[in-house]
């Protein structure tokens, strides 16, 4: 995959993740994509393992939260000249495997954000997060006025009108809530998905998202947002109108 020929690059912003870092930025280098790491002021071995790795490696002295830790990705993109991002975890709950189907959605759809959606394998999901990613991808789709799946995956292509959207306020996980409404009301970009599966091994590190603290955050925003951009019930019917748009062009690997 020639990723300087189509211009984008791979970005992952992480925070104390030695255990699978190493293995999630290889992966990344592997598809013969530019790698961009934003480290958000870690305090373990992670900064040292980054290192090692032919990266462009970036980093918070003070945790900054990871809507920051993208904005600073998105800019060392923008001052590289590329086009497009594909954003992954550092954590191992992306794959680099299911990017190529996500480049190929893209080319499929130029003028959208493509989402690594969480619609395989459902059942290894915590109910609790099952309900709450439901009734996120419910308001946010309300608020994009179309409809959005799974608004809560970190793994998503960003066309350069995405990227030119990294000065918005907003902090922390309301950022990744924040570039889809935006994207959506501003830049009339579309929404499609490629499906991935659900991974919550149990190897994998606590999330960093607080699931009473970032809802409140995120609904906050959504529900502000709706009320700014006006037209409450015709962007309801909008976003209940048709189905997600899903590009699959082959099984994801598990």
């Amino acid at each position: 995959m020639n990723a300087r020929a189509n211009q984008w690059c791979v970005l992952i912003p992480c925070l104390n993740e030695e255990a699978a870092i190493e293995s999630v930025v290889g992966a990344a280098i592997a598809l013969g994509a530019p790698v961009i790491v934003v480290d958000d002021g870690s305090d373990d071995r992670t900064p040292e393992i980054l290192a090692r790795l032919p990266v462009t490696l970036l980093r918070h002295e003070q945790r900054s939260g990871k809507g920051e830790a993208l904005r600073t990705g998105f800019r060392e993109a923008l001052r590289q000249g590329f086009d497009a991002v594909v954003t992954m975890d550092g954590d191992g709950q992306h794959l680099a495997s299911d990017v190529p189907r996500i480049v190929a959605a893209a080319q499929r759809y130029p003028q959208h954000i493509v989402i690594g959606a969480r619609l395989l394998d459902k059942a290894q999901q915590p109910k609790a997060r099952r309900v709450a990613n439901a009734i996120a991808d419910w308001g946010i789709s309300w608020a994009c006025a179309q409809p959005v799946a799974d608004t809560q995956s970190g793994q998503r292509w960003y066309p350069r009108a995405a990227l030119d959207l990294a000065e918005l306020p907003a902090e922390n996980f309301v950022f990744e809530a924040a570039i889809l409404i935006a994207a959506s009301r501003e830049k009339g970009l579309g929404m499609a998905s490629v499906p991935i599966a659900s991974r919550y091994q149990r190897e994998f590190r606590t999330s960093h998202f607080n699931p009473v603290r970032d809802v409140m955050r995120i609904t906050s925003y959504t529900v502000d947002r709706l009320l700014h951009y006006g037209d409450i019930w015709s962007s309801y019917r909008r976003s209940r109108a048709s189905r997600p748009i899903v590009f699959d062009t082959a099984a994801p690997a598990r």
